[in-house]
C-alpha cells in the first residue's frame, strides 16, 4: 500500500506528549502510525484518531526490544514502501525526579542499572531504531527525524549558576538527553546534503506522568515543538535544538 499522505512513526505514543503528538500530525493530514509497547492500549490511541476522521495506525514497539526492530521496518516497506516523518519519542525517568518536588542532587549514588535502562530507553534505543529506518526515511522527498529531548540536556544550562534548572540534576535522564543530542548533531552532519532532516526538540515542562502534576504546561502544549520538527520545510534547520521555534543552547 501506498499513500499520498505523509508517513509518520511516533514512538511512546499511546499516551502523554506521544499521543498529543500523534494528533497535532493527523489533524494537519499526516498518516501517523502509533507505537506503543502494549499492543491494545496502541490500537486503543489509533481508534481514537481514526474516530476522529484522521489516518492512523498501530504496531506494538518496545524501543529496548532489538526484535521489533526488524517486525517495525518491514511495517513500513510491505504497507507503504517508506517513512516521512520519524518521532523517537519514547523516554523514561528513572531517577529521583525534580517534578515531584525533590531537587536533591543524587549524582553520586545513580545506580549503573539505573542509568544502563535509562540510556537503553532515551539513547541507544532510539539510536537502533533510526539506523533500521534510516533506509526508509531517505526514500522520502522530506525525511524529518525528531529526538525528543530536554532542557534538562543542556550543559550549558546546566553549568550556568543563573539558569533556569541550574538545580535541577538528574543525573542519568539528564545525562541520557545529552548523549541524545549529540546523535542529533552528529547524524545531522553525516545526512546534511540529504532530503533528510534532524533536530533534538524539547516540549517544556508538561503536565504528564513523566512530568508530574507541578508542571506548568498542559500535554495540549507539549507536542508543538514535535509537530514543528516534523513538518519543517524545505528550507528549515537541521541539527539544531529548539523549543518552539526558539533556539536552546547545548
Amino acid at each position: 500500500m501506498n499513500s499520498n499522505l505523509k508517513i509518520a512513526f511516533v514512538t511512546g505514543a499511546n499516551r502523554g506528549l506521544g499521543f498529543e503528538t500523534a494528533r497535532e500530525l493527523a489533524e494537519k493530514g499526516v498518516h501517523v502510525v502509533v507505537g506503543a509497547r502494549n499492543a491494545t492500549q496502541g490500537e486503543v490511541a489509533a481508534k481514537k484518531l481514526r474516530d476522529q476522521g484522521h489516518h492512523a495506525d498501530t504496531i506494538a514497539f518496545d524501543v529496548t526490544r532489538k526484535e521489533d526492530l526488524e517486525k517495525v521496518f518491514l511495517f513500513f516497506q510491505e504497507k507503504f514502501g517508506r517513512l516521512d516523518i520519524l518521532v523517537n519519542n519514547a523516554g523514561t525517568m528513572l531517577d529521583a525526579s525534580s517534578a515531584s518536588g525533590d531537587r536533591t542532587n543524587r549524582t553520586s549514588t545513580t545506580s549503573p542499572e539505573i542509568l544502563r535502562t535509562t540510556f537503553d530507553v532515551n539513547f541507544f534505543g532510539p539510536i537502533a531504531l533510526t539506523q533500521t529506518l534510516l533506509p526508509l526515511l531517505k526514500k522520502s522527498t522530506a525525511g524529518r527525524i525528531v529526538n525528543l529531548s530536554s532542557i534538562l540536556g543542556s550543559l550549558s544550562l546546566h553549568s550556568d549558576p543563573e539558569s533556569p534548572i541550574y538545580d535541577g540534576k538528574v543525573f542519568a535522564y539528564d545525562a541520557s538527553k545529552t548523549a541524545l543530542n549529540a546523535f542529533t548533531v552528529h547524524l545531522a552532519h553525516e545526512l546534511k546534503n540529504t532530503n533528510i532532516k534532524v533536530n533534538s526538540a524539547h516540549p517544556g515542562w508538561v503536565k504528564t506522568e513523566m512530568g508530574g502534576p507541578m508542571a506548568p504546561l498542559e500535554v495540549s502544549e507539549g507536542g508543538k515543538t514535535s509537530v514543528e520538527l516534523a513538518l519543517l520545510p524545505e528550507n528549515g534547520p537541521s541539527g539544531g535544538f529548539f523549543h518552539r521555534g526558539n533556539t536552546l543552547p547545548w
